[in-house]
């Protein structure tokens, strides 16, 4: 049965909507010094090195790890920082970042689904319905010039970003299921996995990176430490507090925040179809979790 969202999970969510709505602007930022790769290992690493000196600074232990704790964290660890920071820093060389954003927003519409196959949140018709709307909205989103042969790396990049969506839904799940662990030590080991995975890529794809100028390096160090490292514990503590379903109500704030700040600090032109798709998506989710809605705002007074 999943928990009570607290008055502190709601807070969450909002501090969550604005970090994340604003991370996608700042990798566009850290892209003008950087490779793609290069980005995705430097978010992940910086931090995995913060998540592991809090871990120790507080005195958590990585407690014995069995075989189906270690294939959890590696799973976790790959689709929840790894394959998504990469897809994503890829895919924004060639869509503005307000399309990542609202790529974002897609992310309740595979979370529903797997869930009601891999967990236990339960998908109705209404469910199924708001899934079928939402998904329509990321066609649109998408385009028509996606299926037409040389639409060249425009159409890759729009795919990746939400191939990234998916990523992360699955390591949602994978994080509800996963055996009993301390939130510090599980977002810590996580991305320490992502670390693992990303940094011979980069050497063998980018190379050892310099310093490219203040701008882009100042971006790399934000993107570590705030989006990634702070963020990411705050994620796994919704999740396992809460239900992957509540997490998603993030996802209503961080397209908007994107579009807002992609266009007011990078002077990105927002396409009609960018507002017709966001308007459908979020009414597929609000017609697939309406419900879930009403209940989880009619219980918002304080759980302690």
């Amino acid at each position: 049965m999943t928990a009570k969202p607290s008055t502190a999970n709601w807070l969450s969510i909002l501090l969550l909507g604005l970090i994340w709505g604003g991370t996608f602007a700042v990798v566009r930022v850290a892209l003008d010094g950087y490779g793609p790769v290069t980005v995705a290992c430097a978010r992940t690493t910086l931090g995995a090195v913060a998540m592991l000196a809090l871990m120790w600074a507080m005195g958590r232990r990585v407690p014995p790890l069995s075989g189906r704790l270690m294939g959890y964290l590696v799973a976790i660890g790959a689709l929840s920082t790894a394959l998504p920071f990469l897809l994503l820093a890829w895919g924004q060389q060639y869509v503005p970042s307000a399309f990542a954003g609202i790529s974002m927003a897609a992310l309740p519409l595979f979370v529903l689904p797997l869930a009601a196959l891999f967990s236990d949140e339960l998908l109705n018709w209404r469910s199924a319905a708001g899934v079928g709307v939402g998904f329509v909205g990321a066609l649109i989103l998408i385009g028509p010039g996606v299926l037409v042969p040389g639409a060249g790396l425009s159409a890759w990049g729009q795919i990746a970003c939400l191939a990234a969506a998916f990523s992360y839904a699955v390591a949602s799940i994978l994080t509800r299921r996963c055996p009993p662990l301390d939130g510090v030590v599980l977002t810590a080991l996580s991305l320490a996995v992502g670390a693992v995975i990303l940094v011979p890529v980069m050497l063998l794809t980018e190379g050892v990176p310099g310093w490219t100028g203040a701008v882009p390096g100042a971006a790399l160090l934000f993107l570590g430490l705030l989006p990634t490292a702070l963020a990411a514990l705050i994620r796994v503590t919704v999740i396992r507090s809460a239900g992957s379903v509540f997490m998603t109500l993030v996802n209503y704030q961080v397209p908007v925040w994107s579009m807002a700040i992609g266009a007011l600090a990078l002077d990105e032109a927002l396409p009609w179809r960018f507002f017709v798709a966001l308007a459908l998506i979020l009414a597929g989710l609000g017609l697939s979790q309406g419900r879930n809605l009403r209940a989880l705002f009619a219980r918002a007074a304080p759980a302690g």
